[in-house]
């Protein structure tokens, strides 16, 4: 396909294919379940089935961000749209979260009040869809994200992963209420409660991170080894590097030596970024600033401040 389809309207498809499957397979998952807790009145299996539901709707914000990141850069937004996949994820999280307050909330009130579970053998099995349920989306989700390189689909993976084991839960509850302790159902919903509480946390810290820029410190360390294999490079004095959706863009300070032509210096720099692009495929795009080595370096691009009355103030 090289030379013939954009790679990132590519991923932007299987992203779009793999999070409408996903909330298909969620949805499906989640209706089944509510059938099974209007009549058994479950809290265990409602705190799953509202997790379900809340997983699926988070398809939403996950849709619309892979569809206004294929939109092109323009004057306003030069770097594109890619930024909005971490607002989803913002908006995902969010979701959950609701769903947990939600869900902890309904757990706490059949432990004051308890009720009568019944129909167990149903809930049972819709504690078993709910993990079968997770499971498949769980293995699409990675797949897919794995293949485009989307960093937020793999993390919504792993979630699911554990979603799938949240609802097998219920299942040991429904075996607790089988054999006489009625308490075992809104405990295991309360347990699921905080299950979901530590997915929260643990999707903000990896959103967040990602809205400040930051990365996996052995990304700048791949970049370095990578360049020095260019000859006629003398050095690599800086690399940057941050996200751009759930792509990386990279901008790389190199030094070659003064004798050299701007031309000779733009081939050096031209091989560079190819280097780069070839062997780091999450990559999106890599800047290559080229420097002579009589003036390499972070300290010769920094600018003498001014103050108000025209003399020198200190540089930085």
């Amino acid at each position: 396909m090289h030379g013939v389809v954009d790679p990132s309207i590519f991923a932007t498809e299987r992203g779009i294919w793999a999070v409408k499957w996903s909330f298909v397979g969620l949805f499906i998952t989640a209706i089944l379940q509510i059938v099974v807790v209007y009549y058994s009145g479950s809290i265990a299996l409602l705190a799953d089935t509202i997790h379900n539901f809340g997983d699926a709707l988070t398809a939403i914000p996950l849709l619309f961000a892979f569809l206004l990141s294929s939109r092109k850069p323009t004057y306003r937004f030069t770097y594109g749209y890619g930024r909005v996949e971490d607002l989803a994820g913002v908006a995902v999280v969010l979701m959950i979260l609701i769903s947990a307050i939600v869900a902890g909330y309904e757990s706490i009130n059949r432990l004051i009040h308890p009720q009568t579970v019944t129909f167990l053998w149903a809930v049972a099995m819709a504690a078993v869809i709910g993990f079968i349920g997770n499971e498949a989306v769980a293995q699409l989700r990675l797949r897919v994200g794995k293949e485009i390189g989307s960093a937020a689909l793999v993390a919504d993976g792993y979630h699911a992963l554990t979603d799938g084991w949240t609802s097998l839960a219920v299942l040991f509850g429904a075996i607790g209420v089988y054999l006489g302790f009625p308490l075992a159902d809104p405990i295991i919903g309360l347990a699921i409660t905080i299950a979901i509480f530590w997915i929260v946390w643990d999707s903000a810290k990896t959103i967040f991170t990602r809205l400040l820029d930051g990365v996996d410190p052995e990304i700048p360390k791949e970049i370095f080894h990578v360049a020095h294999h260019v000859s006629g490079l003398r050095k690599v004095t800086g690399v940057k590097v941050r996200w751009l959706g759930h792509r990386l863009h990279a901008e790389v300070s190199i030094t070659v030596d003064s004798s050299l032509s701007v031309e000779q210096g733009h081939t050096i720099a031209k091989e560079v970024q190819h280097e780069l692009l070839h062997h780091l495929k999450y990559l999106s795009d890599a800047t290559v600033h080229v420097d002579p080595i009589t003036e390499s370096g972070p300290a010769y691009h920094h600018i003498e401040e001014h103050s108000h009355d025209g003399l020198p103030a200190h540089s930085h």
